[in-house]
C-alpha cells in the first residue's frame, strides 16, 4: 500500500502532556504500524500554554529569550520569548504570569507584572511587533500589573502607587499613562480565543475567578475592582477579549493592541494550511472533546480547516464527551486505558497506543476497500 502524508495536529491535553509531546506520541504510534507514511507533527496552541513551543518547532529560524521576571506572586521566576525572523516578538502569559506558578491561589494579590517585564525585554531587544499569548493567568488585575511595567501609574486618593493586584485596583482614583511607552511600529496583536468581555455574567472576575481561588464574595469585590479601573481609562470593557486572563486583554486594549484569533494566528503562523493540503489525513486532539469544542476551539478549528481542503480529520482525546460528528476515526485514550485516571497517569502510553489504533484502522479500511487505495483508505477522495 502506497505510503500516506499524515499530519499530527493537536492542541495539549491540559495538565497531562503538552502539544508537543502528544504529537511526538500519537506520531510514535502510528510509525509503529505504519513506517512507510510521512508524518508530520505539527503541536498546535490557541495563544495560551504552549504557543511557544507551537511557534519554536515549526519555525526552527526563531530565537528563544530568557528573562527574570516577578512572578504573579512576586516570587522570581525565568520567563521566554522568541524573535521571528521578521523582528516579531511572541510572548506567552503563562510563561509568566501563570496560575502554575502559583504556590497557592491569591485572587486579591495576583498580577501581570511579569508579563510586562517580558514585553519590555522583548522591545528592548529591537521587537518591532508584538504578539501577546493568553491564557491560563493568575491574576484579575485587569492588566494593571503589566502596564505599570511599560511605564503606566495607578494612583491613590493621596496620588501614591496603588499596590500590585486587585486590591491596587480597587485603591487607584487615577491612571497616569503620559510615562506608558509607545507601541512598537508593527503595533500589539493579542492571540486569544477567549471573547469575554472586561465586566459582568461572562467577564473576567465571574468566568474565571472561581478557577484562581475567588469564592463568591471574591468575584462580586473582583468585579468592583475592575469596574473601577475601567471608568479610568479610555478603552472600551465591552470589546470581545477585553477578559481574557483576568482582564488581561482590556490592559492591552489600553495600550492600544488589537485582538485577533489566537487558533487561527497560530495556525497560520506555521503553515498549517499549506501542510494540509498535501496531506491525506489529519489527526488533532485536546484533553476534552466536550460541547465547547465546536464552540470555537482549536481542535474544531483545526477540523473545519481540513474539511475546506478536503482532508478527513481523525480526533484523539483524553476524554470524548460530546458527538465527534465529522471526523472519520476517533480514539478516547480513557477508553483504551480503561479509564480517565488511568490515561492521565501515563498519558504518552496511551497517546502512542492511540496513534497505533489509529494506524491500524487506517490498514484495515485499506484492505477493505482494495489494495492500493491509500487515500481512500484515509477517507480523501482521491
Amino acid at each position: 500500500m502506497p505510503g500516506l502524508a499524515v499530519v499530527v495536529a493537536p492542541d495539549s491535553f491540559k495538565g497531562t502532556a503538552g502539544a508537543a509531546a502528544v504529537a511526538a506520541s500519537v506520531a510514535e504510534g502510528w510509525r509503529s504500524v505504519r513506517p512507510g507514511d510521512h508524518v508530520t507533527e505539527l503541536p498546535l496552541a490557541d495563544g495560551g500554554e504552549g504557543t511557544l513551543d507551537a511557534l519554536e518547532s515549526a519555525l526552527p529560524t526563531c530565537t528563544r529569550h530568557e528573562v527574570v521576571v516577578p512572578g504573579p506572586d512576586g516570587r522570581a521566576v525565568t520567563a521566554s520569548w522568541l524573535m521571528l525572523p521578521d523582528g516579531t516578538a511572541v510572548a506567552e502569559l503563562a510563561s509568566s504570569s501563570g496560575l502554575g506558578l502559583m504556590s497557592a491561589p491569591a485572587p486579591y494579590d495576583a498580577h501581570t507584572r511579569g508579563l510586562g517585564r517580558v514585553l519590555a525585554d522583548a522591545l528592548d531587544a529591537g521587537a518591532q511587533r508584538l504578539v501577546v499569548g493568553l491564557g491560563g493567568s493568575a491574576s484579575t488585575d485587569g492588566g494593571a500589573g503589566l502596564l505599570t511595567e511599560l511605564g503606566a501609574r495607578l494612583l491613590d486618593s493621596l496620588g501614591e502607587p496603588v499596590v500590585d493586584g486587585s486590591h491596587g485596583l480597587a485603591a487607584a482614583v487615577r491612571v497616569d499613562l503620559s510615562g506608558l511607552r509607545p507601541l512598537p511600529a508593527g503595533g500589539v496583536e493579542i492571540w486569544s480565543d477567549v471573547t469575554a468581555p472586561l465586566l459582568g455574567p461572562r467577564g473576567a472576575a465571574a468566568v474565571f475567578g472561581p478557577q484562581k481561588g475567588a469564592t463568591a464574595d471574591d468575584v462580586l469585590a473582583l468585579e468592583r475592582a475592575l469596574e473601577g479601573f475601567a471608568v479610568l481609562v479610555d478603552a472600551d470593557p465591552s470589546r470581545p477579549g477585553a477578559g481574557a486572563a483576568g482582564g488581561t486583554g482590556f490592559g492591552l486594549l489600553v495600550w492600544g493592541a488589537t485582538v485577533v484569533s489566537g487558533a487561527e494566528a497560530v495556525a497560520e503562523a506555521v503553515g498549517l494550511d499549506r501542510l494540509v493540503a498535501e496531506a491525506d489525513l489529519v489527526v488533532t486532539g485536546e484533553g476534552r472533546f466536550d460541547e465547547q469544542t465546536a464552540g470555537g476551539k482549536l481542535v474544531s478549528w483545526v477540523a473545519s480547516s481540513a474539511r475546506a481542503l478536503d482532508v478527513p480529520v481523525a480526533l484523539v482525546a483524553g476524554q470524548v464527551a460530546a458527538d465527534p460528528a465529522g471526523f472519520v476515526d476517533v480514539v478516547d485514550t480513557s477508553v483504551l486505558a480503561g479509564g480517565a485516571a488511568a490515561s492521565r497517569a501515563e498519558p504518552q502510553r496511551w497517546l502512542a497506543k492511540a496513534g497505533a489504533v489509529l494506524a491500524e484502522r487506517t490498514t484495515a479500511r485499506s484492505d477493505t476497500a482494495g489494495a492500493g487505495d491509500a487515500a481512500g483508505a484515509a477517507g480523501k477522495t482521491p
